[in-house]
């Protein structure tokens, strides 16, 4: 399905944790074919943020689509001042999502705003279901994974709150085991956990954060490196097309 903008129309917004803002939008052609794991474009309407910023989608209902998002620049400020009633700008859902599969155990592993798709994921998981999450002091989304059946352990940079540390070590810690895993953060946690997942040989999906630029594969701007029997070695991949969900053992995390 080609991209397409529309106009949403905001019916929620509000500041969940420090700087971090929920948004609930009602987009019925976006919901309609909305999957857990992708992102839509949100356009900016000042003229000295050109490009549109990609934000995961935290949930979907049947008109709806939710967006959790940190507030990390002059785009996301702006999204942050919009209420209720006011229209936004968004594109269609892109990307691949995640590639759910059966499992007795699932783990979903989130960092930060890592931890917003992490939710629409949790509705399509069948079995059991342990969330580990990270945050550097404040938690947020963890009620959200609970009211779903999701046993949630807490770690935080800090130790503000739940387990001082990072996932890997409550992981550890905590002696949590899954069948399959599934993530989304920043690729320092993601190398980390994809290293752990190979060790303990369960299979783990990995959303990536990189910086786009268009959002559906024309600029070039978010290639990532994946093993490929090819002479080099690897092949590029565009996050925003070819994932952002790759599965953990694919990636080149060194290069």
């Amino acid at each position: 399905m080609s991209k397409q903008v529309v106009n949403g129309k905001i019916i929620g917004q509000g500041e969940i944790a420090p700087m971090i803002y929920k948004m609930i939008i009602e987009a019925p052609e976006v919901a309609e074919n909305a999957k857990c794991g992708q992102f839509v474009n949100v356009y900016p309407e000042s003229k000295s943020t050109l490009l549109p910023r990609p934000i995961s989608i935290c949930e979907v209902g049947e008109t709806t689509i939710t967006l959790v998002y940190g507030v990390v620049g002059e785009g996301t400020k702006e999204f942050s001042k919009l209420v209720t009633g006011d229209t936004i700008r968004i594109s269609s859902a892109l990307g691949n999502g995640y590639d759910v599969q059966e499992a007795l155990v699932s783990v979903l592993v989130g960092g930060g705003i890592g931890v917003p798709p992490l939710v629409e994921l949790a509705k399509h998981i069948p079995g059991e279901k342990i969330a580990v999450l990270g945050f550097r002091d404040d938690p947020f989304l963890v009620k959200e994974l609970e009211n779903l059946g999701v046993k949630v352990y807490v770690a935080t940079d800090s130790g503000k709150v739940g387990f001082k540390g990072n996932v890997i070590e409550l992981i550890k810690a905590e002696g949590v085991k899954g069948d399959y895993f599934y993530s989304c953060g920043p690729k320092v946690m993601l190398k980390a956990l994809a290293a752990y997942c190979a060790e303990v040989d369960v299979p783990v999906q990995v959303s990536l954060e990189e910086r786009m630029g268009c959002g559906y594969g024309a600029c070039v701007g978010c290639v990532c490196k994946t093993k490929a029997n090819t002479e080099k070695g690897f092949e590029h991949k565009k996050v925003c097309k070819d994932g952002p969900v790759f599965l953990g053992s694919e990636v080149k995390w060194d290069e």
